[in-house]
């Protein structure tokens, strides 16, 4: 084989973005390493340069008409563009919002934005990867970083905690989910590559295997503990309370989508003998995700606690258009993720400045808070009520989307749980924001009432003022101005040619009753 014929086959200007993601994080290391402490003035800003990088070199990899590359490897197709460009937006809003926070607990910030990228990294290769050994690699490069970070402030205790039980059962998660795609590379015949995994299976197994099955359970018990679905959840609220609060901002996010983007390629590709079987244990998941992650928040008192069980039900909402299966199901969970981004990092900005200035995160101590600092109420409020799904605010729009495309595939029940624990979910939401605003200057929190005066010239200070407006105005708007994002959604699922026949055969299984009832006729 000559050179031309290896590069045409590796094709590795698909992965141009994370070029300049591993280029910045080396650059951001050697930085580290010749500038020392001096150096962490400008490589917070470098490597949020470096991402914005990336999502350029994403944007113009849109419509690839080779994505396929690293001899099938990798899948540059334009859902893993979307999922790639939602990991690394997240990665710099959360870098903008952890400078300060990291400088004040007295540990180095370009080690912990080094750890960050790797993790950074691994999400974005996840969502592309094409092939067995590829999908276990990225998972491991995102997990290890992640658990790195969690235990980042080491002299914390509840740090190191929570370190120790993300570790213990993230690294149970991970051996169940390698014994199942040892199954799927066993039942194919060796192969590695998804489609060619979906191809072998019933030539080998025939169309029922029951080794299949078992495959399923064990992906699908890996898939949720990255995506924070009940049963899969325990790791959760103690490792959100525990762990340094942008860790905690960037799992909910980067990981979650990283975590769908596996999913979603995993599922459609490899399993498509079985996938009314994946869908109904999704289902289960959904509901226990949904039930819990919003019953068991009502009874919270740590802000951060409360948004760990609030990332579970939020997990519940958007598995509503992966087990829809069409169209709009796959367009409704990018788009829901994308607006899930700003909301929710933005509450977690505010938790972030609001500990900063009072050491504690406590809801019981936000009350009163309009008095003292209206920005950080303003920006927290419209956060959570977005959250919560209060219209004219983007969480409105993402929740009628995710609804109406389950609504469409014939999830009903689904749907209006959805619609009672969105009602549920308000009102904790609600309880925070009443807090905050309604409470008379004597109820003032002792927190609160010895709130510090507000300076954002102090180092650090500014990036966080800018995640505030930056989350802010998103979050405001991107409901009302959310037909781009709504294109961009449709578009990316539309055009990526391995959820084609998985589409096709959910809308053949879903017209074949009436066919029925019409030749019944």
């Amino acid at each position: 084989m000559d050179f031309a014929t290896l590069a045409a086959q590796l094709n590795a200007g698909t992965i141009l973005p994370e070029g300049i993601v591993i280029t910045t994080l080396l650059v951001v290391l050697v930085g580290d390493l010749i500038g020392g402490r001096s150096a962490s003035r400008w490589i917070p800003y470098f490597a949020i340069g470096g991402l914005l990088s990336a999502i350029i070199a994403l944007y113009f990899q849109w419509d690839n008409p080779n994505p396929i590359s690293f001899l099938g490897g990798f899948n540059g197709d334009d859902l893993s563009v979307v999922f790639r460009g939602i990991i690394a937006l997240s990665t710099a809003v959360t870098i903008l919002m952890s400078i300060r926070y990291v400088e004040q607990s007295g540990t180095a910030l370009a080690e912990f934005i080094g750890i960050m990228l790797s993790a950074t990294l691994g999400g974005m290769f996840l969502s592309g990867a094409n092939e067995l050994v590829m999908i276990f690699i990225s998972l491991e490069t995102l997990s290890i970083s992640s658990y790195l970070m969690t235990g980042y402030t080491k002299r914390d205790p509840r740090s190191n905690e929570a370190a120790l039980k993300y570790l213990l059962i993230g690294a149970s998660s991970t051996a169940v989910f390698l014994y199942g795609v040892s199954l799927l590379y066993g039942l194919s015949g060796g192969e590695t590559r998804l489609g060619a995994i979906a191809a072998n299976i019933p030539n080998i197994n025939g169309a029922q295997s029951f080794g299949l099955v078992i495959a399923l359970v064990f992906v699908i018990a890996g898939i949720g503990f990255k995506i924070s679905a009940a049963p899969f959840h325990q790791w959760t609220p103690d490792v959100y309370e525990g762990a340094p609060t942008p860790v905690i901002a960037f799992l909910s996010v980067g990981s979650k989508a990283a975590g769908f983007a596996l999913a979603i390629r995993l599922l459609t590709t490899a399993f498509p003998l079985i996938t009314g079987e994946w869908q109904f244990v999704f289902t289960a998941l959904a509901i226990l995700s949904m039930i819990l992650g919003n019953v068991v928040a009502l009874a919270q008192t740590s802000m951060k606690r409360m948004l760990a069980y609030s990332s579970i039900a939020q997990a519940g909402f958007v598995m509503i258009g992966l087990i829809a299966g069409t169209e709009a199901g796959y367009s409704s969970m990018i788009f829901y993720l994308a607006i899930y981004l700003f909301m929710n990092l933005g509450g977690f900005a505010c938790v972030i400045l609001f500990s900063l200035r009072t050491g504690t995160d406590q809801i019981s101590e936000y009350s009163g808070l309009y008095q003292k600092d209206p920005l950080l109420t303003l920006c927290l409020s419209i956060c959570l009520l977005s959250l919560g799904g209060i219209p004219p605010l983007a969480g409105f729009f993402g929740k009628i989307y995710l609804f109406w495309a389950g609504w469409q595939a014939g999830e009903y029940g689904l749907v209006l749980l959805g619609l009672v624990t969105t009602v549920v979910s308000i009102y904790y939401y609600i309880r925070v924001v009443r807090m905050m605003v309604v409470k008379e200057p004597q109820e003032m929190s002792d927190a609160v009432k010895n709130y510090p005066a507000i300076n954002w010239k102090l180092p650090g200070m500014r990036p966080i003022q800018v995640c505030l407006i930056l989350t802010l105005i998103a979050t405001s708007l991107a409901g009302i101005l959310s037909n781009p994002l709504f294109s961009l959604a449709n578009n990316s699922v539309a055009r990526t040619a391995i959820l084609q026949p998985a589409i096709a055969a959910t809308l053949k299984a879903d017209a074949t009753p009436l066919s029925v009832v019409k030749a019944a006729e």
